[in-house]
């Protein structure tokens, strides 16, 4: 279909309305995404309607939320297009699936000695949870540098890759740096070397189309909330060979067969890794979401974002006294930048009295920010609904915060 942007933007209810008296400007998408009304619907629909506890039920309403929540991992195995459902295990978001993984991950495979690999561009949710890991373990954390230019010196990986080496962890887009990583390219020399890989792909879901099986990663985790659905809703996909030879991370009702004070038998996938009641309702609103972006087309998608990328690029650097952050060739929705003589969150507050929204601060990423030298900076993060008018506004009022501040 072809992309509307007025149409688009009417799908968005909070997009209408005013902040301080203007009309909002959203460029905190890298935070979190606004939600079409389908999702906001879908949400209200089963709290009124349908709500009811999954799989454990007998009675309608119990099978209808059932069949609706699989159906839901089905669409998320569609959409990423894995080779099983039961390779799509729902987690409260990005950040809860990692440390769930660091854990499962950990008790199976890491041993003192032992090695993982990040990059010095991950967010803290790809870092912090392996650095416990590491400590828990007595293993070692290794790190891929970056350029000034937001690339990765992936020639490096070759000499960090040692037969201690169990994991490599990758952020597929830099939530700061805008920069789209080749994760393919690591994968493949991971895997000439048997070491798994996981993707980080917060910030690439909703803005590339994403196929786990050509890339062939071992583990890809998202949010739901990054990518038009509802907060506390996430996906860690596993492939299944790693899922059956993991310990669950959780334990209680739902991941067990059968439990006995002498021992406990663990349930088949997905279930084994799914402890409790599930936000069921979360995960069917990310699914609609995931509909939606699927009813626009991600070649859609990708050629309007990068559009207003270009155009954000080109107005900023026009100013003469901004420093743009990341410039790889290969690069998503981020515009992440700091006004020459003006602290980032002076900036952030002068803005929002505009109506703009912006994150300023080091956005979970220090190292990025100590690569730099720099305390943090003001990030503008687009999505499927800005417009080229609104980045206008945004370079007019940076003119006046420039002024203000001398």
């Amino acid at each position: 279909m072809e992309f509307n942007i007025q149409q688009v933007r009417n799908d968005f209810p909070i997009l209408s309305r005013q902040v301080y008296g203007k009309p909002l400007v959203y460029l905190d998408n890298g935070a979190t995404t606004q939600k079409p009304r389908v999702v906001i619907d879908c949400i209200n629909n089963y709290h009124t309607s349908l709500n009811s506890s999954i799989h454990r039920g007998v009675h309608f309403l119990s099978d209808q939320a059932t069949e609706a929540f699989e159906n839901a991992r089905e669409t998320v195995r569609r959409f990423i297009n894995a080779r099983h459902a039961h390779e799509v295990i729902f987690t409260p978001g990005t950040t809860a699936a990692i440390n769930n993984l660091a854990f499962a991950f950990g008790e199976r495979y890491i041993a003192p000695g032992d090695e993982i690999i990040v990059t010095e561009m991950e967010h803290h949710a790809n870092i912090v949870p392996w650095q416990m890991l590491c400590e828990r373990k007595q293993a070692r954390l290794k790190v891929i540098p970056f350029t000034d230019q937001g690339l990765l010196q992936t020639e490096t990986l070759q000499q960090l890759i040692n037969d201690k080496t169990k994991l490599i962890a990758v952020i597929h887009v830099s939530n700061t740096l805008g920069t789209v990583n080749p994760v393919a390219d690591i994968i493949s020399l991971a895997h000439r070397h048997s070491i798994p890989v996981l993707v980080d792909g917060a910030q690439s879901v909703q803005h590339l189309s994403i196929d786990v099986s050509k890339t062939d990663c071992d583990f890809f985790v998202f949010s739901g909330h990054k990518a038009y659905g509802p907060t506390g809703i996430g996906v860690l996909y596993a492939k299944e060979k790693w899922l059956e030879e993991m310990p669950p991370f959780q334990g209680g009702g739902e991941m067990v067969d059968v439990v006995t004070f002498e021992k406990t038998t663990w349930n088949e996938l997905p279930f084994k890794f799914e402890a409790g009641t599930p936000n069921y309702i979360g995960a069917i609103a990310l699914a609609e979401a995931l509909k939606y972006l699927t009813s626009l087309g991600a070649g859609n998608i990708l050629e309007y974002e990068h559009q207003l990328l270009r155009y954000g690029t080109e107005k900023l650097l026009a100013l003469g006294y901004v420093t743009l952050y990341g410039s790889a060739p290969d690069k998503s929705s981020i515009l992440s930048f700091n006004i020459n003589g003006v602290h980032p969150y002076d900036a952030g507050m002068v803005l929002d009295k505009a109506g703009i929204a912006v994150r300023t601060g080091t956005h979970c990423a220090q190292p990025v920010m100590q690569h730099f030298g720099i305390d943090g900076t003001i990030r503008a993060s687009l999505a499927l609904y800005n417009t080229t008018d609104e980045l206008d506004i945004l370079a007019d009022t940076l003119q006046k915060v420039k002024t203000m501040f001398g």
